[in-house]
C-alpha cells in the first residue's frame, strides 16, 4: 500500500467544519513524504511542518472540549490576544502549515495532471517549482528562496518518487497516480477548508521570512 494511502484525510462535513484531533492524528503523518523527495534540503520544509503541527496540538491538548475543530482555535486565540492576533500561537503555526500542506497538494496535482518537462520527462523538478511558486515563494525572502532553488535542483527522478511514494514497491506509473488521484480529493478539501477559514476570519498574513 502508498504512503499516502495509508493516512487518507476523511471527508468533510457539509459546514467543513475540521474537527481538530483527527485532522493532528492525520496530518501528523504528512512530514514523511518530504522523505520520498531524497534531497535533505526538503527537510527544511518537514521541520517547519512538523514544528506547527506540534504548536497546534500544544494549544488542543490544553483544553480538546473547547478545541474540538480548528475554527475553535483560531476564535479563541482572537478573542484572548487583541491585536497580537492573528500572528501569534496554533493560528499562526496553522497558517504556515497550511502553506505546506498546499505545496504537496499543488506538486501532487501536478503529478496527477500530467505535467513534465518534454525534454527531461523522468524528471519531477517542473513540478516542484509549481508547487514552490504557487504555495511559498511569496512569503520566502531571497536567501529562503535561493537555499529553495537549490532544493529544485535536486529533486528526484519521477520514477524513484512514485516509488518512494509506494514505499519502495515495484508499482506501474498509472496505478500509483491513481492512489494519488484518490489521495488529492479529501485532502484537497481540507486545504481549501483551512485557506476559506482564514479568508473569513481575516486571519491570513502575507509577510516574508
Amino acid at each position: 500500500m502508498s504512503l499516502l494511502m495509508e493516512n487518507q484525510f476523511g471527508e468533510l462535513p457539509p459546514d467543513k467544519a475540521i474537527d481538530t484531533k483527527t485532522f493532528l492524528d492525520t496530518v501528523s503523518h504528512i512530514p514523511a513524504f518530504f522523505d520520498c523527495l531524497g534531497s535533505k534540503v526538503f527537510s527544511i520544509i518537514k521541520s517547519d511542518i512538523n514544528g506547527n503541527i506540534t504548536k497546534i496540538r500544544a494549544v488542543y491538548v490544553t483544553n480538546p472540549a473547547k478545541y474540538t475543530t480548528l475554527e475553535d482555535i483560531l476564535v479563541a486565540e482572537r478573542e484572548a490576544h487583541g491585536a497580537e492576533w492573528p500572528k501569534i500561537g496554533a493560528t499562526l503555526a496553522l497558517m504556515w502549515l497550511k502553506r505546506g500542506l498546499c505545496f504537496i497538494q499543488i506538486l501532487l496535482q501536478s503529478l496527477a495532471d500530467g505535467d513534465r518537462d518534454e525534454n527531461n520527462p523522468n524528471l519531477i523538478r517542473v513540478n516542484v517549482t509549481k508547487a514552490y511558486e504557487q504555495a511559498l515563494k511569496r512569503y520566502h525572502g531571497w536567501i529562503v528562496q535561493k537555499i529553495f532553488n537549490a532544493a529544485l535542483l535536486a529533486a528526484p527522478y519521477r520514477s524513484n518518487f512514485l516509488k518512494a511514494l509506494s514505499k519502495g514497491e515495484e508499482v506501474k506509473e498509472e496505478d500509483c497516480l491513481a492512489n494519488v488521484r484518490q489521495f488529492l480529493v479529501n485532502y484537497t478539501a481540507t486545504i481549501d477548508a483551512i485557506y476559506e477559514m482564514y479568508t473569513n476570519l481575516n486571519a491570513e498574513l502575507d509577510y516574508t521570512v
